[in-house]
């Protein structure tokens, strides 16, 4: 017995040393601390009717923090002013880096009105959906980490009045990166819940 007692701190330190090297999941990330409030870009709507509800939207979009994932560069502190709303070159990670390496990302879309890079073709119904229900375009998956359980209750008013302000803004055109399958390299920067950002993409 008293051999066995013996032998077995040996055998632990031995195990241990032919371990494989354990994943460290926030070795690849930083912390940044992100943009939390962004001004709405100007409404330019031409009836007194549309001019009250793109301001209504306007009012609602800075409330609702659509700026700080929808403008590139306000998810790790640094907005590019110049594009505001139109998508982010930097994603959102939604799953869980610390049992995925390469975890699956969104890039925040162009919510300005240019047809081909942002919501110019979307059509009424298809924005309110979005905005209520985290629906796409054609319905046929949830947009990833939108928070829309937190717009769910919005009244059809101030739905309309946010579809009427995205309008009214200046479209931009700003292609967004592809969303990145769970497991596949990334080829654009992204955070994780924004409390950590990718150090590199190796």
């Amino acid at each position: 017995m008293k051999f066995l007692a013996w032998l077995v701190p040996p055998l632990a330190m031995l195990a241990a040393c032919a371990s494989p090297e354990r994943y460290d999941p926030l070795e690849a990330y930083e912390e940044v601390e992100a943009t939390k409030v962004i001004d709405a870009p100007t409404a330019s709507a031409a009836s007194p009717e549309a001019t009250a509800a793109a301001a209504r939207g306007e009012y609602l979009v800075e409330l609702l923090g659509c700026g700080a994932c929808h403008t590139d560069g306000a998810l790790v502190g640094a907005p590019d002013l110049s594009k505001p709303l139109a998508g982010s070159d930097i994603g959102i990670a939604w799953t869980n880096p610390l049992e995925n390496e390469r975890p699956g990302i969104v890039y925040p879309a162009n919510i300005t009105p240019d047809p081909e890079t942002g919501i110019g073709r979307w059509s009424d119904a298809q924005l309110a959906e979005a905005i209520r229900a985290g629906a796409g375009r054609h319905g046929t998956r949830r947009i990833l980490v939108m928070p829309w359980q937190g717009y769910a209750r919005l009244t059809e008013d101030d739905v309309a009045a946010i579809v009427t302000y995205l309008r009214s803004v200046e479209p931009v055109e700003n292609r967004v990166p592809l969303p990145v399958p769970v497991g596949t390299k990334a080829k654009a920067p992204y955070v994780h819940f924004g409390v950590y950002r990718s150090r590199g993409l190796d």
